[in-house]
């Protein structure tokens, strides 16, 4: 199962890490899921709310997932995802991302940002979808990106 972006929105969602950098920066996908995939139709930025380590962890507040789920209801659309960056670090899911990952069927996408502490740049983008029904056997899949 892919995850089908538009050009705009991933294009958007990594410029979200070049911009946080040397922090992470995170957000939410909202779209549409189909026997082809999940198809993101907007992404909401999020704040990360980790004030003790922002620079390799993240934390989106329980209000903005809930103001998300009703954006996302308004438009006829799910949550379908998230994303979040890796400052100076692979884009590959760590421990602290897989336990912290919760929502079954849904893409977690991280992009790796390179810089030097004062400007970063966005290299490589990957998308891991969350498999299982509970946490005993949960896992993350190697999800493809389609870019529309």
């Amino acid at each position: 199962m892919s995850l089908k972006i538009p050009k705009l929105l991933y294009d958007q969602l990594r410029a979200h890490g070049e911009e946080t950098y040397p922090h992470e920066c995170c957000g939410i996908l909202l779209g549409k899921s189909s026997d082809d995939g999940l198809h993101v139709h907007q992404i909401l930025r999020a704040g990360n709310t980790r004030t003790d380590s922002a620079h390799n962890r993240y934390h989106i507040a329980p209000q903005e997932l809930i103001a998300a789920q009703r954006e996302g209801r308004k438009q006829g659309l799910d949550i379908v995802g998230f994303y979040h960056s890796h400052p100076d670090h692979p884009a590959q899911w760590s421990v602290t991302d897989f336990n912290e990952a919760h929502w079954f069927g849904c893409a977690y996408v991280i992009t790796a940002v390179d810089g030097d502490k004062q400007t970063g740049e966005a290299t490589i983008t990957n998308s891991f979808l969350l498999t299982g029904t509970t946490e005993e056997d949960k896992a993350f899949a190697n999800q493809p990106i389609e870019i529309a």
